[in-house]
């Protein structure tokens, strides 16, 4: 998927790998992960030495030419993988892009530069100051979202107002002077992917560790929230003088703290480069495994579809979609489970009753890189449930797990991901050489400033009497 001149890797490509079937467009997420996937194939031996270092330097070449927000350092949402160029027309749809600089897209590339600087010593300088020239206090908002009680960071900012949709003008966050137009939105659910750029921005020194703590866990109690899934139960705990409402859903007897819609990646995709588990063992130590339980018990008892694993991928019925387990979302029209959107509306008492509690699941849509995910938590319930992706609904091609299979029809999307592949990578890597990927990552200063902000934390999450 990666041109040889640049570096760069497409977006996606189709099921038979061919080069007219490539979408003609990447993001720093896709190369980030590119980034971590070509270190990881020299470590397992899939490459070697020499070609992991001409690709390596072809990406960090390309990069240190590429257009960029000098204000910020960041790199712009669109790129042309055949050039390095920064996109104005969007090459599948002919639409106006208007250049936007993602919070979430920039920490994964960030992420991505990091595990260079310490794998391949002949870019170590060269990645490292791509790495510091990134500055992650130009989209953290230090009043924060209405309701919480600290700082978090925006989605992300536009350098012109984008023409349509919703954006706050505000001098960039980072004090550099520049006009920015931010989004409305901040990243306010602590569950969630985006939570990778907090975590460089705290280990940079870029954002105060309050950082973790302004963040829904769940939205408040009481029915004034009971527009969410479920409503929480839970306590509120103080760390570094800031209060959090430590919210819990359930599910089968188990509590946890929710993502936004439920799905895999939300919750574990930055477990693949932090020692999230390790060193915060009394809130993501618990809530990743109850977190793989509840997908993998939706998928096998309450849907019943044999297999399990549902996060935002390829539709099998031509284009994307979100698919994640809905009741363990709070978002209240969130990821469903199923192309047929089945959604799951439970009661809140004593607020509403639900209207659809118990219902019939269609063709649920199944995808391989969530259950890669889960390898560290559930490895034996992983393999069986690839190997039957694999062996019985044939969701394998020539470049590995197809992106989503619709297990009740056998429908596959014959199609690649280059993000879905990279998370698979990073998953394989660390169940191979021993969390090499996060050997990597950490360093002293991270370890200093960001380990004992996760290690306090306190989640409300139990099993109850259900561990498996």
């Amino acid at each position: 998927m990666a041109h040889e001149n640049t570096g760069l890797p497409d977006d996606n490509i189709g099921g038979a790998l061919e080069e007219s079937t490539a979408s003609g467009y990447t993001s720093p997420t896709n190369i980030g992960g590119y980034l971590w996937s070509t270190v990881t194939a020299r470590d397992l031996g899939i490459i070697d030495a020499d070609e992991a270092r001409e690709r390596l330097t072809a990406t960090v070449s390309t990069l240190e030419t590429m257009e960029r927000n000098d204000a910020s350092g960041m790199y712009y949402n669109w790129y042309a993988p055949d050039t390095g160029a920064k996109l104005e027309i969007f090459p599948t749809s002919g639409e106006v892009i208007h250049p936007f600089l993602s919070t979430v897209d920039n920490g994964w590339l960030a992420a991505g530069l990091r595990i260079v600087r310490e794998a391949e010593p002949t870019l170590a300088e060269r990645a490292d100051t791509l790495y510091r020239s990134m500055d992650f206090s130009a989209f953290f908002d230090a009043a924060g979202a209405a309701g919480l009680p600290a700082g978090t960071n925006r989605g992300g900012f536009w350098e012109a107002p984008p023409g349509d949709g919703c954006a706050v003008e505000a001098p960039m966050y980072n004090g550099s002077g520049e006009a920015a137009f931010y989004t409305c939105h901040h990243y306010d659910t602590t569950v969630s992917e985006s939570r990778i750029a907090t975590y460089l921005g705290i280990s940079e020194g870029a954002i105060p560790a309050t950082g973790l703590y302004g963040t829904h866990r769940t939205m408040p109690a009481g029915c004034d929230w009971a527009w969410q899934e479920q409503l929480p139960t839970g306590e509120t705990r103080t760390y570094d003088g800031v209060d959090v409402y430590e919210g819990v859903y359930s599910s089968d007897g188990m509590s946890f703290a929710p993502s936004w819609g439920g799905s895999m990646f939300e919750a574990l995709m930055p477990d693949l480069l932090i020692p999230e588990s390790e060193w915060g063992p009394r809130s993501w130590g618990v809530n990743h495994p109850i977190t793989v339980e509840v997908q993998k018990r939706h998928g096998l008892k309450d849907a019943g579809y044999g297999f399990w694993g549902f996060s935002p991928a390829s539709n099998p019925f031509g284009g994307y979609a979100e698919y994640g387990v809905d009741v363990a979302g709070i978002r209240s029209d969130g990821y469903t489970s199923d192309a047929e959107k089945t959604d799951v509306d439970i009661d809140r008492p004593g607020c509403t009753e639900g209207t659809n509690p118990d219902p019939t699941f269609g063709d649920g849509v199944v995808t391989p890189h969530a259950a890669f995910l889960a390898l560290p938590y559930d490895r034996a319930g992983v393999l069986k449930n690839l190997r039957g992706l694999e062996k019985k609904l044939g969701a394998y091609g020539p470049g590995g797990f197809y992106d989503a299979v619709a297990v009740k029809s056998g429908t596959v999307a014959e199609r690649y991901l280059s993000l879905d592949q990279s998370m698979i990578m990073a998953a394989i890597g660390n169940a191979l050489t021993g969390d090499s990927l996060k050997d990597y990552m950490v360093d002293d200063r991270m370890e200093q400033n960001l380990r004992p902000a996760i290690e306090q934390q306190v989640f409300g999450s139990s099993w109850g009497d259900r561990r498996p």
